[in-house]
């Protein structure tokens, strides 16, 4: 199990600040408060985490939001940093020649039409183990198609409507 993912659904605050570049922070934080040790790593946080019980947790659950006020009195919002993160990819394609998106956009949705084709054209046959690492790879192909859709036109209209909802009056 992924220990940040455990986090992340436990102390959202905490989780993202561990998605992101803050993540030297949270892990100093729950380092001193968990394990009574600024200085303890990733790992000897993830351990203590996964062999947590649900008393532990529900601390956790509670740091979380002493995390969160500290952060305010820093003006930091890790959830903000979460997304600027996220958008500096365009960012850097804005800046900077877009030819590996669209050579990595390509190849990878040429590689997903031809694994449709080889799947149910029926030129190729496959036995059974083949068959099913195809279908799998298939699964997981058809889950990221969205992902690049999103880096090249955006979010959706309802996530657009959000954030103009959400931006202050000028």
């Amino acid at each position: 199990m992924n220990w940040k993912a455990l986090v992340k659904t436990i102390a959202p605050t905490i989780g993202a600040a561990l998605g992101g570049p803050a993540a030297g922070v949270a892990v100093k934080f729950m380092g001193e408060k968990l394990l009574g040790d600024g200085l303890a790593g990733e790992q000897e946080i993830a351990e203590f985490v996964l062999g947590s019980s649900p008393e532990q947790l529900a601390e956790l659950r509670a740091l979380d939001n002493e995390f969160r006020l500290q952060m305010r009195q820093l003006d930091i919002d890790v959830f903000a940093l979460e997304v600027r993160d996220r958008d500096s990819a365009r960012g850097l394609a804005s800046n900077t020649s877009l030819l590996p998106q669209v050579a990595l956009s390509v190849l990878f949705i040429g590689g997903y039409f031809a694994l449709l084709f080889f799947l149910f054209g029926g030129e190729v046959a496959l036995d059974g183990t083949q068959r099913d690492i195809a279908v799998c790879l298939l699964g997981i192909m058809t889950g990221e198609i969205p992902r690049i859709m999103s880096f090249w036109f955006g979010s959706s209209q309802g996530s657009k409507d959000k954030d103009k909802a959400l931006r202050p009056a000028q």
